[in-house]
Protein backbone atom coordinates (compact mmCIF):
# COMPACT_ATOMS: atom_id res chain seq x y z
CA UNK A 1 0.00 0.00 0.00
CA UNK A 2 2.44 2.90 -1.26
CA UNK A 3 1.12 6.45 -1.34
CA UNK A 4 2.38 9.59 -1.26
CA UNK A 5 3.04 11.05 2.43
CA UNK A 6 0.59 13.65 3.80
CA UNK A 7 1.72 16.07 5.82
CA UNK A 8 -0.01 16.19 9.34
CA UNK A 9 -1.39 19.25 10.96
CA UNK A 10 1.42 21.16 12.95
CA UNK A 11 -0.52 21.19 15.80
CA UNK A 12 -0.84 17.10 15.93
CA UNK A 13 3.15 17.20 15.26
CA UNK A 14 3.45 19.26 18.16
CA UNK A 15 1.34 17.45 20.57
CA UNK A 16 3.85 13.93 19.73
CA UNK A 17 6.90 16.72 20.29
CA UNK A 18 5.49 16.92 23.93
CA UNK A 19 4.53 13.70 24.36
CA UNK A 20 8.23 12.30 23.80
CA UNK A 21 9.36 15.15 26.32
CA UNK A 22 7.08 14.46 29.02
CA UNK A 23 7.74 10.75 28.29
CA UNK A 24 3.89 10.19 27.99
CA UNK A 25 2.47 6.53 26.64
CA UNK A 26 -0.05 6.81 23.86
CA UNK A 27 -2.71 4.53 22.73
CA UNK A 28 -2.07 4.17 19.40
CA UNK A 29 -4.41 2.94 16.55
CA UNK A 30 -2.75 3.03 12.79
CA UNK A 31 -3.09 1.91 9.66
CA UNK A 32 0.38 -0.62 8.96
CA UNK A 33 1.69 -0.37 5.39
CA UNK A 34 -0.67 -3.65 4.01
CA UNK A 35 -3.44 -1.12 4.83
CA UNK A 36 -4.42 -3.37 8.52
CA UNK A 37 -5.54 -2.08 11.63
CA UNK A 38 -3.25 -2.00 14.38
CA UNK A 39 -4.00 -0.25 18.19
CA UNK A 40 -1.02 -1.10 20.79
CA UNK A 41 0.26 1.50 23.58
CA UNK A 42 3.96 3.00 22.84
CA UNK A 43 5.47 5.22 24.18
CA UNK A 44 7.05 7.57 21.27
CA UNK A 45 10.85 8.50 21.35
CA UNK A 46 11.77 10.19 18.50
CA UNK A 47 10.52 12.12 15.40
CA UNK A 48 11.96 11.67 12.35
CA UNK A 49 11.79 12.67 8.87
CA UNK A 50 12.91 10.16 6.03
CA UNK A 51 12.33 10.51 1.65
CA UNK A 52 10.01 13.37 2.26
CA UNK A 53 7.48 11.87 4.76
CA UNK A 54 7.29 11.89 9.07
CA UNK A 55 7.80 9.24 11.42
CA UNK A 56 7.71 8.71 14.78
CA UNK A 57 10.06 6.17 16.17
CA UNK A 58 8.42 4.77 19.73
CA UNK A 59 8.78 1.56 21.60
CA UNK A 60 5.74 -0.97 23.47
CA UNK A 61 5.31 -2.39 26.39
CA UNK A 62 7.80 -5.00 25.92
CA UNK A 63 10.18 -2.60 24.63
CA UNK A 64 9.71 -3.46 20.62
CA UNK A 65 10.36 -0.30 18.38
CA UNK A 66 7.67 0.80 16.44
CA UNK A 67 8.20 3.21 12.98
CA UNK A 68 5.27 4.48 12.65
CA UNK A 69 4.45 7.07 9.42
CA UNK A 70 2.70 9.91 10.82
CA UNK A 71 -0.12 10.21 8.36
CA UNK A 72 -1.02 6.54 9.21
CA UNK A 73 -1.71 7.39 12.31
CA UNK A 74 -5.72 6.99 12.94
CA UNK A 75 -6.04 8.27 16.14
CA UNK A 76 -3.98 9.00 20.27
CA UNK A 77 -5.41 8.57 22.95
CA UNK A 78 -2.88 9.55 26.42
CA UNK A 79 -2.41 6.49 28.47
CA UNK A 80 -0.14 9.01 30.52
Amino acid sequence: MKREYTPIPCALYSEYELAILRRRTLRVRWKDRYGMDRVETLKPVDLRTRRHAEFMIARNQLGQQRVLRLDRIINTKDEG
